[in-house]
């Protein structure tokens, strides 16, 4: 199968929400699963509230619903979507 570039946009629970920790957890779950090229981004959303963007090679075969339920345990994350799954590779 080929290599898929996927986009997650992951939501604090709240303007307070340390947003540095939540990168930082992201960034290694998506390591320890195998994710390649690993880039991320604060994007303003509104009233002083960030959500954090991620963009990375994912294989295309290996389903994103585990990863997801991952994301979504971490505290301080209200949620976790894919945002954008493109075929990249292959």
């Amino acid at each position: 199968m080929g290599i898929a570039a996927i986009k997650i946009k992951i939501m604090p629970t709240s303007v307070e929400s340390n947003l540095d920790l939540i990168e930082k957890k992201v960034k290694t779950i998506l390591t320890e699963r195998k994710a390649l090229n690993i880039q991320s981004e604060k994007k303003p959303i509104a009233f002083g509230l960030n959500a954090l963007i991620f963009l990375f090679a994912w294989q295309e075969d290996v389903s994103t619903d585990n990863l997801l339920d991952s994301l979504r345990e971490i505290p301080e994350v209200n949620s976790a979507e894919i945002i954008d799954f493109r075929r990249a590779f292959g």
